[in-house]
């Protein structure tokens, strides 16, 4: 399943494109007193936007105007526009990247990440030219002057279910993985209402996720987002660690014989160019600890690594105090995320209910406790949807990383003809991304038919 990178949390990072050398404009600062307000780029006012979206426009004709944060989403220093990015793309997959090394191999696996970043960083830079020339930088608001109302309601759909998605598999951690914690920690079984599960995951919500959720500007965030981003460093850290520290290689059925063998997304300013710098850092970042997570892990088991790489550590130690820690700040990573994934759906929300213009709190609360509410009833009331998310996940993702920005680009970029390098890159791109769709919904199809066949042969078999 290909996960949506940086550039579907557009929306979460307030930005004014910054002017091209093609354009000749180069004012610079002028007095905020004498700015004059921001117009599209054919002179009227967008009646369609809302006041968040408003400051997301730059006027081509003028300098720069004054942030006004009374009504965006904020803006924040280059670190912490790095810490939210770089949270966002980070996730909880990167648990499972070793497994997915040991099915594809070291070479081919180091050839499609590289792939994926590139295709990310091109994708980022689609829809930053193309924010530049559609006078915004908020998804669904592109999709709208690129397609009209099918257009945003392609762009707001995906982000929905594409981050929708990404909560509920957070959420999902820390109902099954909290217990675990919590009990080793008291060295106890009991089955108290502390160690349910369902419980947790409220308990959770209300005091840490819903407070965070609720904030106004995103730059607050980058504190909470680079702590993170901390707790993922020192779960790789200690996989490093543990590859050096268990010395033999386990065969595939290691736990019968682990006897023979020792184990004791808001920026600095609103600049096309500083946004782009932010998500090349932020690439750079997590395609580093993407690779070595997968590598240590891989090196340390080979072949026998389980999906999720600390259940596989669980099957050599039966108790270890540092695996203990590492699970704990894995789960604080992961809940931490989630306020930063729901900036993006709230945005869309909102621009699917028409908002007004002016900022309001009951507004901003409602959509906020909905949406928590929706994505808790599902994680308490459905054990797994793995296999919806992952078809819900490749089609978004999908729509996300290819076919929207390179859509977008072709339709509103109008300097550049059809015949252009540009346009061509952006056309392949947009084929390309029809084709991952096409093909990991059809795997993921003959999977769940492989699937049930199996489990048919299996019951008749008994």
């Amino acid at each position: 399943m290909i996960k949506a990178p940086a550039n579907t949390k557009m929306s979460r990072f307030n930005i004014d494109p910054d002017i091209d050398s093609s354009i000749s404009n180069s004012n610079e600062y002028t007095s905020y007193q004498h700015c004059p307000p921001k117009v599209p780029l054919n002179g009227m006012q967008y009646t369609d936007v809302d006041a968040e979206s408003q400051n997301f426009l730059s006027d081509h004709q003028l300098g720069k105007k004054k942030y006004e944060a009374e009504y965006s989403p904020g803006s924040a220093s280059f670190g912490m526009s790095v810490f939210n990015l770089g949270n966002a793309i980070m996730g909880s997959g990167i648990l499972g990247l070793s497994y997915a090394m040991a099915n594809t191999g070291i070479a081919m696996f180091v050839i499609l990440l590289v792939a994926v970043a590139i295709f990310s960083l091109y994708s980022v830079h689609l829809l930053l030219k193309t924010a530049n020339e559609g006078g915004s930088l908020v998804y669904e608001q592109l999709g709208y002057k690129a397609f009209g109302i099918p257009g945003k309601l392609a762009a707001s759909c995906s982000i929905t279910m594409q981050n929708f998605g990404a909560m509920a598999s957070y959420l999902y951690i820390v109902k099954y993985e909290l217990p675990i914690v919590i009990k080793a920690f008291l060295d106890s079984n009991d089955n108290s209402w502390y160690t349910n599960g369902d419980y947790l995951v409220l308990i959770v919500t209300m005091a840490i996720i819903l407070p965070l959720s609720l904030l106004k500007n995103l730059g607050y965030l980058g504190y909470t987002s680079g702590f993170s981003l901390l707790c993922m460093v020192f779960f790789l850290i200690v996989v490093i660690y543990k590859k050096f520290q268990i010395p033999c290689q386990l065969p595939e059925n290691f736990i019968n014989i682990t006897s023979e063998c020792d184990f004791n997304v808001a920026f600095c300013d609103r600049s096309r160019r500083k946004m782009q710098n932010v998500a090349n850092v932020s690439f750079l970042g997590m395609f580093v600890m993407y690779l070595l997570a997968a590598l240590f892990g891989y090196l340390t088991f080979n072949e026998a690594v389980e999906p999720e790489l600390l259940h596989t550590y669980s099957k050599v130690y039966n108790f270890d105090v540092v695996l203990l820690i590492v699970r704990f700040a894995v789960l604080t990573a992961v809940t931490l995320t989630v306020p930063v994934v729901l900036f993006p759906i709230r945005t869309s929300v909102n621009q699917l209910l028409g908002a007004s213009k002016e900022f309001s709190w009951p507004r901003h609360i409602c959509i906020t406790v909905a949406l928590l509410v929706c994505v808790n009833i599902l994680v308490i009331f459905v054990p797994t949807i793995r296999d919806i998310f992952g078809f819900i996940g490749a089609s978004a993702a999908a729509m996300l990383i290819f076919i929207l920005p390179s859509a977008f680009y072709i339709k509103l970029v109008k300097k550049e003809s059809m015949k252009s390098v540009q346009k061509m890159g952006a056309t392949l791109f947009l084929i390309v991304g029809f084709m991952v769709m096409i093909g990991s919904m059809a795997l993921i199809i003959a999977d769940w038919i492989h699937n049930a066949g199996s489990s048919g042969e299996h019951a008749d078999g008994h």
